[in-house]
């Protein structure tokens, strides 16, 4: 039968081999496992044809390769490579079928643009150096060989080693981070390159997903093929993140060391590498030690790389450790946070670099700082004030120095700005000025006693009265009941009037008690209103941004105040002066008395001694003092001739150093100038004035003294009929009372028209 004949042949061990040669059975046929031919089943042997002989079959059957080890360790490696293959064919097929799926949901490459860094606002001192940079990075943009050799060095050696190379994805680096990562069992190493993490944060959200990591490859490969290496660089360390509110190297130079990238040392430079990994964690202001360690691995990742040498890295590692204020540091900051207050008004929104000028000088913005630190860590604590505020400007307005609390590191609120208070005693120069305007003069003749404004008697600080004095005596010791009269012979709106145009912004409440200053006002605003008696009566507009340009150097403002109006007449300035002068020398204000230098001045306290203030000048400049509470408590005792007077001694004592002195305006002997040079008072002039002709060359146009005052306006007691009981200004002849009780009565005597009293 067929099937049988296909069957494997039976042999007999008996049989002979040589009684056949067809049926011999060899090694091959019993390796191979064929059957052999037998007579049954009717097959003839296969011969050669060369011999005649039967073939032998060929070892490279199933059975040779059985024979040889395939279904060992080589035929097991045969078939991974082979399904290595297929499985990388088809992961291949799905990796394109996602590249190209998430790939069309992103727009077309033709549009791809780099976005534009968010605008900065460079601010600089009047010298040029950079006082603070503003904006939503923080720092200014600065291009690859200009920052410190160090950071670009730093940052590759920790972060993409094989930048140079690679062309966007880094497979190599990709595969020994996955290594690392597996044998350490965490993250240790990111796969990312640089151009991968700046595809990242310019173009895509910070979640962790597949489609993410796709478009970011893609993104990466465009960056590659569109920018050179150094510009793709330049980018990442110009808008990474560093911690602490710092985008880019130059802003977390200045975060951290108070110095531009320019500027930073290898151990800076490894710091500032270090914190690419986790910049909110190991940033130096607030952890220093875990970004210290940080910086010393990358210094070790510089070494391996043949960046630096052993050397270089001993003397960074023994520089001492970094120590960042939790926030920006400095009193220059207050300044900047006013400039930037300001640039909208004068350029509109900021929706590119700016570079903004401005008037602050750094070097006595240093010492107003150190002024104001040093007293408080002597006094503060024993006096009960916790926070000062200081201003100084120049006779034009301009701000050079700006101090807005005791620390911007704990407290950004500018109190020389913002913050509005009494000024107390220290308002008081605009009601003498108000006073000097309808003719009254520093030797106008004043009785120092109890006097009653409707329902208010106000009292002198020490409640005790002088009798008959000088305006000027009545100012150098702060007398308030002068103060009170000279309010009711002016009236309140008057002075109001007078401190508005002279620099004050603040509403002024117009009655009796702003004799002393019960309005709210700025330490700034009261500064530069002081200045008009330094300058000799120009208004001194406060100002501190000089100009503002593009990064290309185009100006977009400039100020204008080089040309101020006149706001009092030269007179009335000096004889001002020399009642301020007197105030330093012999009244409230003697702390605040220079060595060499003419300084004039007022102190001011106010209720319970809830605030103190100094405001003075010299020739030179005008600085205002505060001292006080946020909370507006008390202090222990703590007047305007106080803490505030000694730290405005001590401020301006240190800022004009180096300088000549020289007098302050109309009191030494210097004849006031007037609009028109060859117009001369004399006391012809004086006279005229005084009996109602108004000389030609007085500006600006003074209140009607009391003569001229029409009746509705004159106080009882000249011709008046105001009713005290409703509120109304009880005159000088009710101030004081003799032993008989009646009102004594004042005379017009030849002094008194001479003088203007």
């Amino acid at each position: 039968m067929a099937g049988k004949s296909r069957s494997r042949p039976r042999i007999d061990p008996s049989f002979s081999s040589g009684d056949d040669e067809g049926f011999r059975v060899d090694a091959s046929d019993r390796v191979s496992g064929r059957p052999t031919a037998s007579k049954s089943s009717g097959s003839k042997p296969v011969k050669s044809k060369s011999s005649g002989k039967p073939a032998r079959r060929s070892l490279k059957g199933r059975g040779g390769r059985r024979g040889s080890g395939g279904g060992g360790l080589f035929g097991f490696i045969r078939s991974f490579v082979y399904w290595c293959i297929v499985a990388g064919i088809w992961g291949g097929m799905g990796v394109g079928g996602l590249v190209l799926y998430y790939g069309s949901r992103m727009p077309n490459a033709t549009s791809w643009t780099i976005p534009e860094r968010p605008p900065n606002v460079k601010i600089l001192a009047v010298n040029g150096d950079t006082l603070a940079n503003r904006g939503a990075t923080g720092g200014e943009a600065i291009a690859l060989e200009d920052m410190s050799p160090f950071i670009p060095q730093a940052v590759l050696a920790i972060e993409d080693r094989r930048f140079y190379s690679h062309f966007g994805v880094d497979p190599l680096g990709l595969a020994r981070a996955m290594i690392t990562n597996v044998t350490t069992g965490r993250m240790v190493q990111g796969g990312s390159t640089l151009t991968q993490q700046l595809a990242k944060n310019l173009f895509l959200s910070p979640e962790r997903t597949l489609e993410r990591k796709v478009q970011e490859v893609l993104l990466a490969f465009w960056l590659e093929q569109k920018y050179s290496k150094d510009q793709i660089l330049a980018m990442y360390l110009n808008r990474v993140f560093f911690g602490s509110n710092a985008y880019g190297v130059e802003a977390a130079s200045q975060r951290y060391f108070n110095k531009s990238a320019r500027d930073v040392n290898l151990g800076e430079a490894a710091l500032l590498a270090g914190l690419l990994k986790a910049p909110s964690r190991l940033s130096p202001a607030r952890d220093p030690k875990a970004a210290e360690e940080r910086a010393q691995v990358v210094l070790g990742a510089m070494r391996e790389e043949g960046l630096i040498t052993d050397d270089e890295v001993k003397t960074a590692m023994s520089q001492p450790p970094t120590k960042a204020k939790s926030f920006w540091s400095g009193a220059q900051y207050y300044a900047a946070d006013l400039v930037m207050d300001q640039l909208p008004g004068l350029v509109g929104a900021v929706k590119q670099d700016l570079v903004v000028e401005t008037t602050l000088d750094l070097d006595l913005e240093a010492k107003a700082e150190k002024t104001l630190s040093d007293m408080l860590k002597e006094s503060g604590a024993k006096s009960r004030a916790s926070q000062a505020a200081l201003v100084s400007v120049d006779a034009t307005g301009a701000i050079r120095a700006l101090v807005g609390g005791r620390d911007y590191a704990e407290s950004q609120f500018d109190r020389a700005v913002k913050a509005k208070r009494q000024p107390g005693s220290a308002f008081k120069p605009f009601v003498y000025a108000a006073a000097m305007e309808i003719g009254r003069t520093p030797m106008s003749i004043r009785n120092d006693a109890p006097v009653r404004i409707g329902k208010w008697t106000p009292e002198n600080y020490d409640q005790k009265y002088r009798g008959e004095v000088s305006l000027a005596d009545a100012l150098a010791n702060s007398l308030n009941t002068i103060a009170a009269q000279l309010v009711m012979e002016v009236g309140p709106a008057q002075v109001a009037k007078l401190a508005h145009r002279l620099g004050i912004e603040s509403e002024l409440q117009a009655n009796a008690s702003i004799a002393l200053g019960t309005s709210e006002v700025s330490l700034l605003e009261l500064t530069s209103a002081y200045a008009p008696f330094m300058n000799g009566g120009f208004k001194a507009t406060p100002h501190i941004v000089k100009r503002v340009m593009t990064a290309e150097g185009k100006v977009l403002y400039e100020n204008t105040y080089d040309n101020p109006p006149r706001v009092l007449d030269p007179e009335i300035v000096s004889e001002m002066n020399q009642m301020m002068v007197g105030v330093v020398e012999r009244g409230t204000g003697k702390n605040a008395k220079l060595k060499g230098w003419q300084a004039a001045g007022k102190s001011g306290t106010t209720q319970s001694f809830r605030d103190a203030l100094f405001v003075g000048f010299t020739n030179n400049l005008t600085t205002g003092v505060w001292f006080g509470n946020d909370d507006g408590t008390s202090m222990k005792k703590v007047t305007g001739g106080g803490l505030p007077a000694k730290a405005w001694h001590t401020y301006m004592t240190e800022a004009h150093e180096g300088l000549t002195p020289s007098p302050i305006f109309g009191t030494k002997g210097i004849q006031p100038s007037f609009d028109d040079p060859g117009i001369q008072r004399t006391i012809g002039d004086v006279i005229s004035g005084a009996f109602g002709e108004k000389p030609t060359d007085v500006y600006p146009d003074a209140p009607v003294a009391d003569a001229e005052m029409p009746p509705s306006d004159i106080p009882r007691g000249q011709g008046g009929s105001v009713d005290a009981a409703e509120g109304g200004l009880v005159p000088p002849a009710d101030v004081g009372q003799t032993t008989s009780g009646t009102p004594q009565t004042r005379r017009t005597t030849l002094f008194d028209i001479l003088t203007g009293g």
